[in-house]
């Protein structure tokens, strides 16, 4: 009987041992299946990204091609604008406008221009002396542009408002407009 009992202990130890490495094969088996969830989330995150620069691009696009429309359509009001003659059109759907830009100063030679300015011309600043834009544009209304200083006339620029129906600080209207103007390095300009 003795042998009955270390044969049953035998077996019971078998199936305790077969157990616990089933058990631990279960669970080994979650943290497979947590790594390939882990996993698919990253596809899918990767995926999404995609697409959303797909349609990113799709959108730049489509709209590269409704501003070019819009440029030629601004092109043909400023066009009808000037052809009429007037300086500002209101239209049902908005106002057409065409007007000129206030004449901008730049100092070209800062040096020359310090030796030839008038004191109404500068601001002064403890220890720092510099061009007073405003009060220099203010002198020239009576006089011509001292030695240093360039004065570029103010373009017509033409502009355009939209009547979108919104309330906003415009009254539903939204201002729109274009104009190019030139950049010259180591100028002050306003």
């Amino acid at each position: 009987m003795a042998n009955d009992g270390d044969f049953l202990e035998e077996l019971l130890q078998e199936a305790e041992q077969k157990e616990e490495q089933q058990t631990e094969a279960y669970y080994d088996l979650l943290l497979l299946q947590v790594k390939q969830m882990q996993e698919q989330i990253g596809y899918n995150f990767a995926e999404a990204e995609k697409e959303v620069q797909l349609i990113k691009q799709w959108a730049l696009n489509k709209n590269h091609a409704l501003q070019v429309k819009i440029d030629f359509i601004e092109k043909k009001l400023e066009y009808f604008t000037k052809e009429k003659g007037q300086k500002t059109i209101d239209l049902p759907h908005g106002v057409l406008r065409y007007y000129k830009k206030p004449d901008k100063v730049e100092i070209s030679d800062i040096d020359l221009f310090l030796k030839n300015a008038k004191p109404e011309m500068l601001s002064v600043v403890p220890e720092t002396i510099k061009p007073d834009i405003t009060k220099i544009k203010a002198y020239l209304k009576g006089h011509k542009a001292p030695p240093g200083v360039l004065v570029i006339a103010g373009k017509e620029e033409f502009t355009y408002k939209l009547n979108n129906g919104k309330d906003n600080e415009n009254g539903g209207q939204e201002e729109t407009g274009y104009s190019v103007e030139p950049a010259y390095e180591n100028r002050t300009a306003v």
